[in-house]
């Protein structure tokens, strides 16, 4: 999800999953993995998280996490999962997922953004970083026309940044048309006076019906967007509307035992890595292979299953750069049903099995 600077701000450590043969088993230990941070409580309902690398010194970086209630907010934690309370943002109508983007132009120079869905106003809420002030005009209004039953109700985001430095919202709701346009995608930009606008670019994405599309995220240097089809699959667009909305591939299907949910991305070095997604109430996740496989059905094969302490997941995050001392290899956060976020050490994720190498 992450722009292309920030892989630039360390040689990081290529981290090698241990994987067993069938795919099944979690790598190097059957007891589920503890987080090294449980963050503060929210208020109400946490729902997702998003990581910020600060570029000037990642021991600073902070984690948003939303708080999913009519009354919820944007909470700013630090890197052990405390509460920066001048920096978070309360009295938000039911925000959903956030995520991050770097280098957005406003009034002349690059601005990093956090970007929510704010359901009940049917608004995206943008946020300058890292002092989290308004730069939204209090909102901007997403699906508009549609006048299905909860066709407008926000749901998940993901930001894509092409190689040209436009950046791009995509942005997903409670329920859609099942005839390949349930996400739109809209283009962020300047609107004269330092201020955000969204100027739709295009409608995609197939939608099965089965129950919802919340999670999404984009690979920045490959240029694919992925979603969680709940109930389904992961299915797997190019982020670029110039390159069509033919869906790429459709995986997943059958490995869950509940819910598909939250989807990131760690990367590693050569464009390898791997797709995460969180089996929501079974308390892990499943780790799929970033490239894909040539003359399968389902391209992106499953790896290997990690078991995790945090519950009822629907949001995760995961970044594959050095932070601090705590983070060496990255950080994944994952949402917890007990109003709170898990920070995990990349290495407990990946196991002791890791190969240490400068891309």
């Amino acid at each position: 999800m992450k722009h292309n600077k920030i892989l630039n701000l360390a040689a990081f450590v290529v981290l090698s999953l241990a994987i067993s043969c069938n795919g099944g088993t979690q790598s190097g230990n059957s007891e589920a993995i503890k987080p090294l941070y449980v963050s503060d409580p929210v208020d109400f309902d946490t729902d997702d998280p998003a990581i910020w690398v600060n570029p000037n010194d990642p021991t600073q970086s902070l984690v948003i996490g939303t708080d999913k209630d009519s009354s919820g907010g944007l909470y700013v934690f630090d890197l052990k999962g405390k509460i920066i309370k001048s920096k978070t943002v309360k009295g938000l109508k039911r925000p959903d997922n956030v995520d991050i983007a770097y280098g957005l132009r406003l009034a002349g120079k690059k601005t990093d953004i956090a970007v929510t869905t704010e359901r009940y106003t049917h608004k995206l809420r943008i946020f300058s970083l890292p002092d989290m002030k308004a730069i939204d005009n209090g909102g901007i209004p997403v699906f508009v026309g549609e006048t299905g039953a909860e066709y407008r109700d926000l749901m998940g985001i993901s930001m894509y940044a092409d190689p040209s430095g436009k950046i791009y919202a995509i942005v997903g709701r409670k329920t859609g048309p099942k005839n390949g346009s349930y996400l739109w995608q809209y283009l962020l930009s300047d609107d004269g006076k330092g201020n955000v606008k969204a100027d739709l670019v295009r409608k995609f994405g197939q939608y099965s019906g089965k129950k919802e599309i919340e999670a999404i995220a984009v690979d920045n240097e490959l240029g694919y967007v992925y979603y969680c089809d709940e109930q389904v699959g992961v299915r797997k667009y190019y982020a670029d509307p110039a390159k069509g909305n033919k869906e790429l591939a459709l995986f997943g299907q059958g490995d869950f035992a509940v819910d598909n949910e939250g989807i990131a991305i760690y990367k590693t070095s050569g464009n390898e890595g791997y797709v995460l997604v969180s089996d929501q109430g079974a308390k892990q996740l499943k780790v799929y292979d970033r490239v894909a496989k040539a003359n399968t059905v389902h391209p992106h094969p499953l790896l290997t299953t990690v078991k995790y302490s945090a519950n009822q997941t629907d949001g995760i995050d995961v970044v594959s750069v050095p932070l601090n001392n705590d983070f060496k290899h990255g950080l994944l956060v994952a949402m917890s049903d007990d109003k709170t976020f898990h920070f995990y050490r990349w290495e407990d994720i990946a196991g002791k099995k890791l190969t240490s190498a400068h891309p």
